[in-house]
């Protein structure tokens, strides 16, 4: 039996939890007790029906980042419970390749483990792969994504939500600082060579820096902004205040969350291109799950204005909730891939309810906090 069976059968005991439903007029509420049955219908539902990729892979490992920040306001420890099942069930490995960062991600859900047991076993596997990558780096010399093996360098935007934070998370697990520096120079490097310094936006991949959308506009993909966005959040909420980088991460940040702030649409929503809206007008929840989560946690920290970004995360919040099913489903999530797509409006997958979970935690942290500490 494979390893994806053994953890769906671990988890199928959550089947029993039936979908809390909730009234239109109540999920347009926005109050803590809410979002929190919000988030939990949704999980409940993904643990009921769970992905079919493997345990270690992104999408799943996207996925895990979500149960861990519903577990931290859940008063329930199903969620956790059931990661913890899958680090055991995975024997705390990563992915096996060594270098792609997609391949890592997973390692942020078993640092949070390890930082609730403090279980070193949690953290064996992961430590012995970054030491190797560490004594024997990447041997690929440039991030251009036609290149040979380009994917053992962080050559593509989604990969600084997957591998930075896990480096980062190992480095406050044990205090080696050598994962500190591997995360930051690495970051800055894929930066320099992907972010857009004029429009505040990342480049998916080399292959996009001369295509163009139909309206002529630059291509800049809404979940591959997403995924750098949330990776900042996460980058920001380790990454020491005295650190000599940390002014430029957070202007990064603040930069992104004002170009950001501008592409969303009218219903709360952004779309699958985030400068050509009207090619693709449907509604698309994994990128906005991923821009909601930052814009609130800026909010949250004072790194945002309240007055002006503090609107549009509830208006995005509403619009989140209203694409999900009376059953918990997460809807109008766009499938993996590079770019903007169009897709089935019922559409679903695992890392687009990790964004939304994600998202959730830091709108709950909003709304049960008194105006008067923002």
């Amino acid at each position: 039996m494979n390893q994806l069976k053994l953890f769906a059968l671990s988890v199928a005991g959550f089947a029993c939890f039936q979908p809390h439903s909730l009234p239109a007029s109540e999920t347009n509420k926005i109050e803590p007790k809410t979002v929190l049955q919000t988030m939990e219908r949704v999980a409940d539902w993904q643990l009921a029906n769970p992905s079919k990729h493997p345990l270690t892979h992104w999408p799943q490992a996207a996925l895990y980042t979500g149960f861990m920040a519903l577990d931290k306001i859940s008063t329930s420890p199903r969620f956790r419970e059931a990661m913890q099942r899958m680090g055991e069930t995975n024997q705390w490995k990563l992915g096996r390749r060594v270098y792609d960062a997609d391949d890592h991600c997973v390692g942020q859900t078993y640092v949070e483990l390890w930082n609730r047991y403090r279980d070193d076993k949690m953290l064996v596997p992961m430590r012995e792969r970054f030491d190797e990558v560490i004594a024997k780096p990447a041997p690929v010399p440039t991030l251009e994504f036609k290149k040979p093996r380009a994917r053992d360098r962080w050559s593509w935007c989604d990969s600084l939500f997957m591998a930075p934070p896990a480096w980062l998370h190992l480095w406050t697990a044990t205090g080696d600082k050598r994962y500190q520096d591997y995360a930051v120079t690495n970051w800055w490097i894929t930066s320099d060579y992907l972010y857009d310094a004029k429009e505040h936006l990342y480049f998916r991949d080399s292959t996009y820096f001369e295509k163009r959308e139909a309206n002529g506009a630059k291509i800049f993909w809404s979940r591959g902004n997403g995924w750098v966005m949330g990776g900042l959040v996460r980058m920001l909420q380790l990454v020491p205040k005295e650190h000599p980088d940390r002014t430029r991460f957070e202007q990064q940040f603040k930069d992104m969350a004002a170009k950001i702030l501008t592409c969303q649409q009218p219903d709360g929503l952004w779309r699958a291109s985030l400068l050509d809206s009207a090619s693709y007008p449907m509604k698309e929840t994994s990128g906005s799950g991923f821009f909601t989560y930052a814009l609130t946690w800026g909010v949250n920290e004072g790194l945002l204005e309240r007055a002006k970004f503090d609107p549009a995360v509830r208006k995005a919040w509403s619009a989140l909730v209203n694409c999900i099913t009376p059953e918990g489903k997460l809807t109008h999530v766009q499938p993996i891939g590079a770019d903007p797509k169009h897709f089935a409006e019922d559409a679903t997958e695992a890392y687009g309810v990790g964004s939304f979970l994600l998202a959730g935690s830091e709108i709950h942290r909003l709304v049960a906090r008194p105006a008067s500490s923002l």
